[in-house]
């Protein structure tokens, strides 16, 4: 029987064909860029890009349209790729990703997601361990960080509140303690919860932008004072702009003397805790009640993809409750292989697939290998710009994430934001190197991220010279 149309589109061989030239074209687009062949960033508009991709003849041939794929994006595999906190996946991982999306299952229940099931359980029940909790935690891996985040403070408010709130509904006067230097995600998982302006308490940071935990104390009672019951409290781990991480052992004695939930968002240095040297860094964080690790960032995954982490397994699976019954049953003993009954997702990204295959070939210390490379060449960048004339940190780095900015001498303050701003539409148009900014307390700040594991030392020097000779030219036109 021939086959029709849309059966010859899954043909084996075509398959196989495409497969192959795929492969070899990212193969020889990560030699380009381990290299530092290609620019880090071909930046476009975003009107031009639209008008480039509406235009794109049609063509029989992927690899042509691969190509012109692979032209148009940022290059994160580059080591002057210095941006975001995004790592270059691990080719094995990518792979998982490939595997996950060819076989499709969803994982709403276990039946469509066996395998990566039983993986994601396995790597939860490690990453717990690793953090200090008993045999009774339990994790899930779900997308992202700002959904984990929220659904950690939903399993907060219906463990750590007397309320039924998820059946009955809301009627105010909650708050949650999270650093005013927090993730926004924090923030907007509140709005979406309800808890307006008013209950988020933003508890103000040190120098090293790390929370001020002697101001707890005061603003809690304020917020009492005020009527409002503060159920949790959130710590940074790090915060995201600075790298700086809280005091993880001070909160966790204050929630424990007050009963409030505590939530670390980990997302980007909780994989601290699989570190030696560098685990001092999360200190505390195995009194928390719930933690977030993304993959996708200090883990070598692709994004995206986060582990959400309870201390106490049976806290997790109370948190949503609806009626699907064609989907999930009622049991009395633990049902963990089902695990739409603890996230938000019905269908699933198989995410642990990649988590599983690093973890299972090439074991635990590639992580802290990882993190620890990372993180020692920030300390080691930070001296650099310190013994730099006309160069300031924002504050000492903690992780693998630095804040900086020109500041050459007889340049007036209140042009240095300008300057700055300036470099960096420079660095962004010409797409040699990949930086952002921020801004902290008032003032512009050049920002790195390194999340390269092929980015040296000499790289960082490289982009301190060419943002030099970039200002110099900006002041001397």
């Amino acid at each position: 029987m021939a086959k029709d149309r849309v059966q010859q589109l899954y043909d084996p061989g075509a398959f196989h064909e495409m497969g192959h030239k795929l492969i070899d074209q990212l193969s020889r687009y990560l030699t380009e860029a381990q290299k530092g062949e290609a620019r880090v960033l071909p930046f476009i508009s975003p009107v031009k890009m639209l008008e480039f991709w509406k235009g794109f003849p049609h063509s029989d041939s992927v690899e042509e349209l691969v190509a012109e794929m692979l032209k148009h994006t940022t290059n994160v595999h580059h080591p002057l790729y210095m941006g975001h906190q995004v790592a270059p996946p691990l080719p094995l991982a990518s792979l998982m990703a490939l595997l996950g999306g060819f076989l499709n299952n969803g994982m709403a229940v276990y039946e469509m997601g066996m395998a990566p099931t039983a993986m994601e359980r396995i790597v939860t029940d490690w990453l717990c361990a690793q953090i200090g909790y008993k045999t009774s935690s339990r994790g899930i891996l779900t997308s992202g960080g700002t959904l984990a985040n929220l659904t950690a403070l939903l399993s907060a408010r219906r463990n750590a509140v007397a309320d039924d709130i998820w059946n009955q509904g809301y009627n105010g006067g909650l708050a949650i303690l999270v650093s005013e230097a927090a993730h926004y995600c924090v923030d907007r998982a509140a709005r979406i919860m309800g808890l307006g302006e008013a209950g988020v308490l933003k508890v103000p940071v040190l120098e090293d932008f790390s929370m001020d935990t002697s101001k707890l104390p005061e603003i809690y009672e304020a917020a009492r004072q005020k009527g409002l019951t503060p159920f949790a409290i959130v710590g940074s781990a790090p915060c995201t702009a600075t790298g700086s991480y809280d005091d993880l052992e001070a909160l966790a004695e204050f929630a424990a003397a007050r009963k409030l939930w505590f939530h670390v968002d980990g997302a980007h240095g909780g994989p601290a805790v699989l570190s030696e040297k560098y685990r001092f860094l999360v200190r505390g964080m195995e009194g928390a009640d719930s933690v977030v690790i993304d993959g996708h960032k200090m883990m070598g995954m692709p994004v995206i993809t986060t582990a959400l982490l309870f201390a106490d397994g049976a806290t997790s699976y109370n948190t949503f409750s609806q009626e699907a019954e064609y989907l999930l049953a009622d049991t009395l003993e633990e049902d963990w292989f089902n695990g739409a009954k603890r996230t938000f997702e019905c269908t699933k990204l198989t995410s642990a697939l990649s988590w599983y295959a690093v973890l299972n070939t090439y074991g635990e210390g590639i992580f802290e290998a990882y993190l620890n490379r990372q993180y020692d060449l920030a300390q080691t960048f930070a001296k650099r710009i310190r013994n730099r004339p006309d160069w300031e940190l924002a504050c000492k780095p903690q992780s693998n994430i630095l804040c900086f900015r020109w500041a050459p001498s007889g340049i007036p303050p209140e042009t240095l934001d300008d300057l700055n701003a300036r470099l960096r539409a420079q660095v962004l148009e010409e797409g040699r190197f990949y930086i952002v900014q921020t801004r902290l307390k008032g003032k512009l700040y050049l920002r790195t991220s390194l999340m390269n594991p092929f980015t040296e030392i000499a790289n960082l020097e490289e982009l301190l010279d060419y943002l030099e000779d970039k200002g110099i030219k900006l002041l001397n036109p």
